[in-house]
């Protein structure tokens, strides 16, 4: 039996990068905070997009995050020069120092 069903949110997480979110939610506070479960796409991005659609530079200042994807590809990069693409099967665990954002 299914207590609580929880609809996504529309999130805009930088020049029209949207997430449908479901995490945090105030129903379900047990949660924490801290945990983000987002959906994103399926979308297609024509080759040569402007660097505005992009996720917004920040920290996490200690905390974790996994991404994980079922399809398609993403690029993932920080302040210090590393880049990555995350791809379908891969499981990227990232945890942001204090100072670097990514």
């Amino acid at each position: 039996m299914t207590g609580l069903i929880i609809d996504k949110r529309r999130r805009d997480l930088g020049g029209g990068f949207e997430v449908g979110r479901v995490l945090p939610f105030a129903k379900r506070r047990m949660v924490g905070p801290f945990i983000f479960f987002d959906q994103m796409g399926p979308v297609d991005f024509a080759p040569g997009i402007p660097h505005e659609l992009d996720v917004r530079p920040h920290t996490h200042i200690g905390l974790s995050t996994v991404t994980y994807l079922y399809s398609g590809a993403i690029p993932h990069r920080d302040s210090l020069g590393f880049q990555q693409e995350i791809k379908p099967g891969a499981v990227n665990w990232m945890t942001a120092g204090k100072g670097i954002t990514h």
